[in-house]
């Protein structure tokens, strides 16, 4: 390490750098210069808490050009998005900084950039924290990356806490990479969304080991500051039904300035919204976490160059997305805390002097948010199950634990990836491994998690109808003492958006989300670990692609939905029988069916039966009646592995059932009240057509993805 110039000369150099990346008139703010002195002269552990548009990226940017002229090695930045990596990498290029990038959209180039830092050719290297823990990466690159690093990067760091509201397990491993780092390597985390308690916790994890601490003092600096943002102007309204959502929505984009960002909770809701909206023409694209990388880079792009008026998202459009002219930011649907909703308003208004601001909350947010808490940290019995499991059969894929652990794919790979963090597990090559290590379930740590989940939502709640300001409200849930009335929202205005739109625009909406029937896709391959099912499924016992009425996450269809399902058991409504036939009218089969078998069902056996009886005799067509259970239910399961065991050892073929079927002599409906996995139909249809049917079309009411 070459020794640093002194402050003046190194600040007179910082400012130079940053007019590069940031234009001529550019000026460091007083904390950027603290952070670049504490990371370059003083090799410091710096975390800065600052407002979307702050410039936080500059500290990194300039304190890397800084420490490259010394001689230091390249920077490492943990950067948690692709998009937010494209942003990252253009604003490099603007500072004379070669940036490149490893992340699940450039595997064939992983080894020619691993070459390039060797060499010194590269300045910044961006990974995703997931790449932190693949065996090849974490055992064979990242410690010579670590050795030789001239500066780490954390970008937003609140996810590295299990109290921030983005949590991802994958940032937990962070706090061991620091703990392994040669001293004298600096630090810099930067978030701008981190209340009290998550600052604490992210600058303890960021704290070097007890016995290199400097005497009575705190290794961390923390620099934090206002997060006002003076060109937000926000508000709230509330209307009592989607459709009138969804119309007020397509009007007042038309009024609203430049460019902007729909959000919506759900992926469904992103479609059918984005889908009304073009259908109103308005020039919009839907972007989710589903959506291919090369697509998203397209809608991305058709944004920031103002080619589209809104993109309509989830949160995957969120950390790090970066355009400074975008105008205004709705919400359809609240989300779960305030704390995430002032990150996702954060995008708009960085470089214009207003934005607009606006929420649209929705009778099924609180039905949203309770699948979302679902997905917590498993109960003990099942982690117990999964670290006995790995510790007698030795290495295991994450599909072939599904044989055993009883949790949805995405569930079981958070679990492992925190019991990894906490040393109980491993990820080797092949899968993963017990460690051997004792592990304790911290269950009031959990609790206290889910406490504080619980407490958010109360305050989102509470923003809905408070009539304080609205930005000191938020900046409050914030930690940020500095808050004030802001003077340019709703409340402290006094000025309220209109609520009324055109009754033939609300009826409009109506007919839109009334609009029956989506595609059920048939499954067409086995779970992997089960032992005597494996590959495709034969073509001769396979399902057609099938239909349902909804999506449960739907705005539409599905807030009926889920009202008949918490209704219990009874026959549906005639508007929604008459909606289902519809989507029969509309099914371009290849042959039409001519009869009508019904999955049984635990919950809602009257639903279902009359259900199908009803739309045979409605169709003209045979009821042959319902496949049987050998000794009861399945019950519920939630991943595929399990759900295939369970059903095969329960559903079976009445022999009656079965002649008929034989002698129907054309394709079947298979009936049932709604779709999860999928493969109850899977393995209902395979029943069927082992029975003779030559085509069997599975139709639900409602399905879930």
């Amino acid at each position: 390490m070459i020794d640093a110039p002194d402050a003046g000369m190194l600040r007179e150099e910082a400012e130079t750098r940053l007019r590069a990346l940031a234009g001529e008139h550019a000026v460091l703010r007083d904390d950027q210069w603290a952070a670049i002195e504490a990371l370059v002269i003083d090799r410091r552990r710096v975390l800065v808490v600052q407002r979307t548009g702050w410039g936080k990226s500059a500290v990194y940017f300039v304190a890397t050009a800084l420490l490259r002229e010394l001689g230091e090695g390249p920077t490492v930045i943990v950067s948690p998005l692709l998009a937010l990596m494209r942003n990252q990498i253009a604003a490099a290029e603007r500072a004379g900084i070669r940036a490149v990038t490893i992340n699940s959209a450039n595997p064939e180039a992983w080894e020619e950039i691993y070459g390039q830092v060797a060499e010194g050719m590269v300045d910044v290297l961006l990974v995703s924290p997931e790449r932190l823990n693949n065996p090849d990466f974490r055992d064979n690159v990242l410690p010579e990356l670590a050795e030789s690093a001239g500066l780490v990067v954390v970008d937003e760091a609140h996810c590295i806490s299990d109290w921030g509201h983005d949590f991802r397990p994958d940032y937990r491993r962070l706090a061991t990479l620091f703990g392994d780092l040669p001293l004298g390597i600096p630090v810099l985390a930067t978030t701008a969304t981190a209340n009290a308690r998550v600052t604490r916790d992210v600058a303890e994890q960021l704290r070097l080991p007890p016995e290199l601490r400097p005497e009575g003092g705190d290794d961390t600096l923390v620099l934090r500051g206002p997060l006002e943002r003076e060109s937000l102007h926000l508000s709230v309204v509330r209307l009592p039904s989607a459709e009138q959502r969804l119309a007020w929505l397509a009007q007042t984009l038309r009024e609203l300035p430049g460019s902007g960002i729909v959000y919506t909770l759900t992926v469904a809701a992103a479609h059918e919204i984005s889908g009304y909206l073009r259908e109103q023409g308005l020039e919009v694209a839907a972007y989710s976490g589903q959506t291919e990388p090369a697509e998203r880079l397209v809608a991305e792009d058709a944004l920031l160059r103002n080619e589209i008026k809104a993109l309509v998202a989830t949160s995957a459009l969120g950390m790090g997305f970066d355009k400074p002219d975008l105008g205004f930011v709705v919400h359809v649907g609240a989300p779960q805390s305030p704390v995430a909703y002032y990150q996702q308003v954060g995008r708009a208004g960085r470089g214009v002097e207003r934005a607009e601001v606006v929420l649209l909350p929705g009778t099924e947010d609180r039905d949203i948010w309770a699948y979302f808490a679902s997905l917590a940290f498993p109960p003990e019995p099942v982690v117990r199950t999964t670290l006995q499991t790995l510790e007698e059969r030795g290495v295991m894929s994450t599909p072939a634990l599904e044989t055993a652990v009883d949790l949805s794919r995405g569930r079981l790979e958070m679990m492992l990836k925190v019991l990894d963090v906490d040393g109980a597990v491993r990820r080797v090559k092949g899968g993963w491994e017990a460690t051997g290590r004792p592990w304790d379930y911290d269950a009031e740590r959990y609790a206290r998690i889910a406490a504080e989940r619980k407490a958010e939502q109360d305050a989102m709640l509470a923003y809905l109808t408070t009539s304080e300001c609205r930005e000191q409200f938020l900046r409050g849930h914030l930690d940020d003492e500095t808050a004030t009335p802001c003077g340019r929202c709703d409340n402290c205005t006094g000025t309220h958006r209109s609520t009324e739109i055109g009754a033939q625009a609300v009826e409009g909406a109506r007919e839109r989300l009334s609009r029956p029937g989506v595609e059920i896709l048939a499954r067409r391959q086995w779970p992997t670990g089960l032992p005597d099912l494996s590959g495709r499924i034969k073509p001769e016992l396979g399902a057609e692609p099938g239909r349902a009425l909804g999506r449960l996450t739907d705005i539409g269809w599905g807030n009926r939905l889920r009202e008949m399902f918490n209704a219990g058991d009874g026959p549906m409504a005639d508007d929604m029988f008459a909606a289902v036939v519809k989507v029969l009218s509309a099914w371009e089969w290849r042959e039409r069916p001519v009869a009508v078998v019904n999955v049984p069902s635990a919950t809602r056996p009257k639903l279902v039966r009359t259900f199908a009886e009803r739309l045979a005799q409605v169709g003209r067509l045979s009821y042959l009646g319902e496949l049987g259970y050998r000794a009861g239910s399945p019950g519920q399961q939630f991943n595929s592995a399990k759900r295939v065991q369970a059903i095969r050892g329960t559903l079976a073929m009445p022999k009656d059932v079965g002649a008929a079927i034989a002698q129907c002599g054309g394709p079947v409906l298979l009936i049932d009240d709604r779709v999860d996995t999928g493969w109850t139909m899977t393995l209902g249809a395979a029943l069927v057509r082992h029975a003779g049917a030559p085509a069997v079309l599975p139709l639900a009411l409602a399905t879930t993805s």
